[in-house]
């Protein structure tokens, strides 16, 4: 990369509590100094950031990129085009492809198309079961060693909890982490949406809160068991978080992150069977959606995400319940997480961090402004208000139930190992 200057922007690091303005250096990938330039630095580019925020690049925990397989919804350049639009520079995606994440090779494939792109950085998360069907363990020290970074069933149920306790005894034995969805799927069934008074009225068929807490009661005891490290995906009620918090409280390695949807939106947002609202799990009652404010800011939840899950307008343009459940969401993550902090008058710094500095600790390295830190960042208009429709979109996906909203906080610069790999 090119030694570069960034001037006059406001740096804010929610790692350090850092909000000022200033120049920040950048040489071989890192950051190198702020402020004053450090002996003998001359610069090959110079960014003027005045007016704009700087800040670590986004870490979105849950992205689904859609290849191999599913490349009729979107592909990976669309994706990473999609991510850095967003400010996104490091994404996790699940292992539901087609096939799934369950061989070295495939890994190691995805990995290296990836580097090929040159945009954000990919974090694979392997298939703790073959072809996810729940019942043969795959090859787990073989697939982190070819760079998956956890492992994970998506949104496929194990059934057969003996199957589970083996997985979490040897996840437990090689310290690897597991990525567990908190839905009991025979108490889930073929529920759509949430199981209460709106689903009723509607006559869809609803997902009781008792899938999920059945589900998290047990992975805990599980994992008291086993010792297992263990991050719960989409935790979606408050009956849930509460259980994640005793968790916590009682020592237990749980981390748990929630998508940015079901931050804002909640089941009586269906309106008239609105497809575009279908998400799995489902957008629970305003009651759950208040519990998941109140557990983000007293540390239970650890990080959000944004679950983008490109659909393809055929999947959606069918009735509530046959829809396939996902939305697009690398390029709102940051938008709606601006949002949520000004309606509830959330502290800047500490709302970032729940999209940079806390998902970047689970992955094993620092979202800083510090000198030695890496040169991932976002800079942002914060002041730059717009609307979120189709064609303002780079992923594939177009489908969200953002449609028509206005937004603030747009990305002006993405840069990668101090590389610019966006430009508005």
């Amino acid at each position: 990369m090119k030694p570069t200057v960034i001037r006059n922007g406001r740096l804010l690091c929610p790692a350090h509590g850092l909000d000022q303005t200033g120049d920040l250096y950048l040489a071989d990938g890192n950051i190198v100094a702020i402020n004053e330039a450090p002996a003998g630095f001359v610069a090959e580019r110079e960014i003027d950031a005045t007016g704009l925020l700087v800040m670590p690049g986004l870490v979105d925990l849950s992205a689904r990129l859609r290849e191999p397989g599913f490349e009729y919804k979107a592909t990976l350049a669309s994706e990473m085009a999609a991510a850095v639009a967003g400010g996104v520079t490091s994404v996790v995606c699940p292992p539901d492809t087609d096939p799934p994440l369950d061989e070295p090779g495939l890994v190691t494939m995805l990995r290296q198309r990836a580097r090929n792109l040159d945009l954000a950085r990919v974090y694979p998360v392997g298939a703790l079961t073959k072809g996810l069907n729940g019942e043969d363990l795959t090859e787990l020290a073989e697939l982190r060693d070819a760079g998956c970074v956890a492992f994970s069933q998506a949104n496929h149920p194990i059934v057969n909890l003996q199957v589970l306790y083996r997985a979490m005894q040897y996840a437990a034995t090689f310290d690897i982490e597991l990525r567990l969805r908190a839905q009991e799927p025979t108490l889930a069934g073929d529920g759509v949406a949430h199981d209460g008074e709106y689903a009723s009225r509607l006559g869809l068929t609803g997902i009781p809160v008792i899938a999920e807490t059945v589900a998290i009661n047990t992975i805990t005891e599980l994992m008291r068991v086993t010792g297992a490290r263990v991050h719960l995906r989409l935790v979606s009620s408050a009956a849930g978080l509460a259980l994640v918090r005793q968790a916590k409280s009682d020592g237990l390695p749980l981390t748990c992150d929630i998508s940015i949807n079901h931050l804002h939106l909640a089941d009586i947002d269906i309106g008239y069977f609105d497809s575009l609202f279908r998400f799995d799990p489902p957008l629970r009652s305003v009651r759950d959606r208040e519990a998941i404010h109140t557990a983000l800011l007293d540390g239970t939840i650890d990080a959000i995400c944004s679950d983008h899950t490109p659909v393809d307008d055929d999947a959606k343009l069918v009735p509530f319940a046959e829809a396939e459940a996902g939305a697009t969401g690398l390029e709102l993550l940051l938008p709606l997480t601006l949002s949520w902090a000004d309606a509830h008058k959330v502290p800047l710094h500490l709302a970032l961090a729940r999209i940079t500095t806390a998902p970047a600790a689970m992955l094993g390295f620092e979202a800083s402004l510090r000198p030695g830190c890496r040169a991932d960042l976002a800079l942002v208009d914060l002041d730059d208000y717009w609307m979120v429709t189709p064609a303002a979109l780079k992923s594939q996906g177009k489908n969200t139930p953002f449609n028509g909203r206005e937004v603030r906080g747009k990305v002006k610069y993405t840069l990668v190992k101090g590389k610019v790999v966006y430009t508005a």
